[in-house]
């Protein structure tokens, strides 16, 4: 018994420790970033700190850079794959908000953003109805994807 107890007693301190080190509790399903994704991160957007998420196979930083919410997206092996950034929806092209009001009569665009990918290609993203909805860099309707 007097084992149990001073187990317990010693993950209670430790589980406080984590919490006292990190600002917040510890989750059962901690996210472990790969050593390549964060070397990468840190060479690509040095000095900024970003909060990880796993987006499929992949890791996204989220982060802010000069007053502007962004994100970039990783793949295992560090190789940067996209970047986006959040843009007022006032900023859109006008034939994305006219695709929107005709396709999505009644729906407002929530949120915008540009997105850069590796390659350089540029697209636009604007949140409707619990939509992504992607465009071209000339505002050409490419696809829409589930939030």
């Amino acid at each position: 018994m007097k084992k149990i107890l001073v187990l317990a007693m010693g993950l209670f301190v430790l589980s406080n420790y984590n919490y006292a080190q990190n600002g917040q509790k510890a989750s059962k399903k901690s996210l472990v970033v790969p050593t390549a994704v964060a070397q990468s991160f840190a060479k690509d957007f040095a000095g900024v700190k970003p909060k990880w998420s796993k987006e499929d196979a992949n890791f996204e930083a989220n982060f802010k850079k000069e007053g502007k919410t962004m994100s970039a997206v990783y793949g295992p092996s560090g190789n940067l794959m996209e970047t986006e950034e959040d843009i007022p929806v006032a900023h859109l092209m006008q034939s994305i908000k006219d695709y929107v009001a005709k396709n999505y009569k009644g729906k407002k665009i929530k949120e915008a953003a540009i997105i850069t990918r590796a390659n350089g290609e540029v697209n636009y993203e604007a949140e409707v109805d619990g939509k992504d909805l992607l465009f071209t860099k000339q505002g050409q309707f490419i696809k829409a994807v589930n939030d």
